[in-house]
């Protein structure tokens, strides 16, 4: 009998900490390179082409809908073949899914998002019936995309609406046995802290593992969010369920390389130092917002986002992406050195004995000391050879730009 509890116990305990997660849930990624960074795209219906280009670029998520009026053309009735394909593509190349349960159906509230208790339970048994049918894949399930945002919550943001539609999704999860399955959301465009918290204060973080924010800078530069973090994750202390962990996912981020001033340099130049400030701030997973552009005007700040132009020839963006995860891959953000001012970035990571670094500034270049020894590769954010240097007695002399540079032991 005492056996028999025991492993009832244990039994117990394992499914409370896939549901509640004592640390990270397994689906949440360990900030390891290239797992920690993905990309959004926007097709199911991948070409074989497109989809070797994107796996060549590093990337291990993608971010797309799981669109409900997709699947529900008929009450109760869930046709899920447009997205079967599309699974199985990312099964043969590896990618994990951030999928978002999002949009209104004409079959409830006049195409509205869901605000009466027929469509918020109809909208659950949809997010369940997908989840259901790609579970045990590690994929990660968000709840709708921006809310905040008028353009996507019709006809207007009520964050009362959104929280009890999150609620009946979370509950029927629960009730569906989808434990080991992981939310997150609530994917707000930017840092709206007063609607972060009316989700936080009705219990939503007891649902989710993770919660996700679009923290878009307009001019500001990519390490700028480190201070946003910061105030999320003192909200996130308060309010998160005791014994766990909630991270902080930056779910969609990009620049376009026609607004605010920047050009395609500048894009590629954001990219890495995006991925990397980002891992530095204890952000396990990154995507970026775009894989393609979506048009050829050179007015249209829509048009520039992507890593790769609309007709899937690679811009610099892509080949800085490349180069991070190439030159990264299998390491993890282990330490940020302080070497010079807090506008210094100087990250180590590691991978078993190996260490290596990756280092720009925010301010005016400048040289300084990295306290290592012996010959090491320099490598520029694309990926050209900028020679190798030979320490001294007081470290190695390294010059930091606005760029991020890899240094490599040889």
């Amino acid at each position: 009998m005492r056996h028999s509890i025991l492993l009832w116990l244990g039994i117990a305990g394992i499914l409370l900490a896939a549901r509640t997660g004592y640390g990270r849930h397994a689906a949440i990624p360990d900030g390891i390179i290239p797992q920690s960074v993905g990309v959004n795209i926007h097709f199911i219906q991948p070409v074989p082409e497109e989809m070797k280009l994107l796996v060549e670029s590093g990337v291990r998520w993608v971010r797309m809908d799981l669109v409900w009026d997709v699947v529900e053309h008929e009450k109760g009735h869930y046709d899920f073949s447009s997205y079967d394909h599309f699974v199985s593509e990312l099964d043969k190349y590896g990618l994990k899914w951030l999928a978002i349960l999002d949009y209104n159906n004409p079959l409830y509230d006049q195409n509205l998002s869901p605000h009466t208790e027929e469509a918020r339970q109809a909208f659950a048994r949809f997010a369940v019936a997908g989840a259901r049918r790609y579970a045990g894949k590690g994929y990660l399930w968000e709840m709708w995309n921006e809310p905040n945002n008028r353009g996507f919550w019709k006809p207007r943001p009520k964050a009362e609406d959104y929280i009890l539609l999150a609620q009946a999704v979370g509950e029927a999860f629960q009730k569906a046995g989808l434990a080991k399955e992981a939310l997150v959301g609530p994917a707000t465009a930017r840092f709206p802290f007063g609607f972060l918290k009316k989700c936080f204060e009705k219990g939503l973080l007891s649902d989710w593992s993770a919660v996700t924010v679009h923290p878009y800078r307009g001019r500001r530069i990519p390490e700028s969010a480190a201070k946003d973090y910061r105030l999320l994750r003192k909200i996130l202390q308060k309010y998160a369920p005791k014994d766990r962990e909630i991270p902080i996912l930056s779910g969609e981020w990009g620049y376009s390389s026609v607004q605010f001033g920047l050009n395609e340099e500048k894009q590629a130049k954001y990219l890495p130092r995006m991925w990397l400030a980002n891992l530095a701030a204890d952000i396990p997973l990154s995507i970026w917002y775009d894989w393609k552009d979506d048009g050829p005007d050179p007015r249209e700040k829509e048009h520039h986002f992507g890593m790769v132009y609309a007709d899937l020839k690679p811009k610099a963006t892509y080949v800085a992406a490349q180069t991070l995860t190439r030159t990264l891959d299998g390491f993890r953000f282990e330490k940020r050195l302080s070497l010079g001012s807090t506008r210094d970035y100087v990250l180590q990571f590691r991978k078993g004995s190996e260490v290596r670094y990756a280092a720009w500034t925010s301010s005016r270049q400048k040289s300084l000391n990295l306290p290592e020894q012996g010959n090491w590769q320099v490598l520029d954010y694309l990926g050209r050879s900028l020679g190798k240097s030979k320490s001294k007695a007081e470290g190695l002399r390294i010059t930091l730009t606005d760029s991020p540079k890899y240094f490599v032991p040889q």
